[in-house]
């Protein structure tokens, strides 16, 4: 599975893949139907999701080389990426030690098909809280 066919897939259960996402290892932003922004991540024997308020974006320009005009504009693209002072709202993990076993760095190693099931499980915690929440 590639990106955009998890952009495809994301967008059938209502979220948006924003830039920023990787594959390998895996790390996801992700959009929610409320705006709110999901950074899932595969890290070690870690699996986890932070949830961050809409304003948790930042696009940073990346210079370019010479960065002299002439040659080159002076600016580089842009790059949506969470703020370096953004602070999770929520945060559900999936301790792959305890759950399967897992002693080093399987959670990096997995690939993102393999990822999903993951993901959607802790959007799926995510959800549920904040349905409770506003009961």
């Amino acid at each position: 599975m590639n990106l955009p066919a998890l952009a495809d897939l994301l967008a059938s259960r209502g979220l948006r893949l924003l830039p920023g996402s990787y594959a390998v290892p895996v790390e996801l932003l992700v959009q929610l139907p409320d705006a709110t922004i999901a950074r899932f991540t595969a890290r070690g024997t870690t699996l986890r999701l932070r949830s961050y308020s809409p304003d948790a974006l930042t696009t940073i320009t990346i210079p370019a080389e010479c960065g002299c005009g002439d040659h080159h504009p002076q600016t580089g693209p842009a790059r949506v990426t969470l703020s370096q002072y953004a602070v999770p709202l929520e945060e559900h993990v999936i301790d792959g030690e305890l759950e399967f076993g897992w002693q080093h760095h399987e959670a990096g190693a997995l690939r993102l098909a393999d990822a999903l099931p993951h993901l959607f499980a802790l959007v799926d915690v995510l959800r549920n809280r904040e349905l409770i929440g506003v009961a």
